[in-house]
């Protein structure tokens, strides 16, 4: 058996994929301090496609808040040289448990 570590670096396809989970995860880092302290464990990051980057909320409340902080976030993240154009929010649904 190969390690784990060792597989993904050895597929194209599992090594891009971590690249991409990587850089969601740098996005939220960026942008995590910008939010109300009360909405930051409401918020994960989502998938990077096409420089949309998806926030994923617990509720709709956040995602409405997250909202109206959508451009002031975008502007962040571009300032910063992030290849972000534009931020969609999706609740995420129970994780069933």
């Amino acid at each position: 058996m190969i390690p784990l570590e060792q597989a993904v670096r050895a597929s194209s396809v599992l090594s891009a994929i971590t690249q991409r989970v990587a850089q969601s995860q740098q996005l939220l880092r960026l942008v995590l301090p910008l939010l109300p302290p009360p909405l930051r464990d409401q918020v994960s990051a989502g998938p990077l496609d096409d420089g949309v980057w998806c926030l994923l909320v617990h509720n709709p409340a956040v995602g409405s808040k997250l909202r109206q902080l959508a451009p002031a976030l975008l502007q962040a993240l571009q300032a910063s040289g992030q290849p972000v154009s534009a931020l969609r929010f999706k609740v995420r649904k129970p994780v069933a448990g």
